[in-house]
């Protein structure tokens, strides 16, 4: 599984934003180009602290375990799989105005490659770095694809 954290891995995410405009169009789903730069940008600032989930119900924490190893492992996401209401974007977005917090947030990401001690995450616990960088970019790749890039 390729890794946000890997060089190469972030060379083609790079790539594969640049190649987004305001006239990209979803294959699938309902959020515009500028809602999913937006949504894209909450894991990334989730794992770089810069921003917070209200604590996940009983419920949420039993299901983030058993789905947990899905966001990291090969296979790739199934098209229209349902996000979580913390995570819909549902108002517009200015197109350059989230490419350019997304990039940021790829790039600042990408430096802690070499960050040894994560924090769990709120709802799925614990990962290894290797994991991190895997599942940030399992969740940009499915995000690329839905629009054609």
């Amino acid at each position: 599984m390729k890794s946000l954290f890997e060089e190469n891995t972030y060379a083609e995410i790079t790539s594969r934003l640049n190649q987004l405009d305001e006239s990209s169009e979803r294959q699938w789903g309902k959020m515009t180009v500028s809602q999913m730069l937006h949504h894209c940008q909450l894991p990334l600032a989730l794992a770089l602290k810069e921003h917070t989930l209200e604590k996940p119900s009983w419920f949420m924490k039993i299901m983030g375990k058993f789905f947990k190893k899905t966001l990291y492992n090969d296979s790739e996401w199934k098209k229209n799989l349902p996000t979580p209401a913390r995570f819909k974007v549902i108002e517009d977005k200015n197109f350059g105005q989230e490419k350019d917090i997304l990039s940021g947030l790829i790039n600042r990401f990408h430096d802690q490659k070499e960050k040894k001690n994560w924090d769990p995450h709120p709802v799925f616990g614990h990962f290894t770095v290797a994991q991190w960088g895997q599942m940030q970019y399992k969740h940009l790749d499915h995000h690329f694809r839905q629009f054609g890039v």
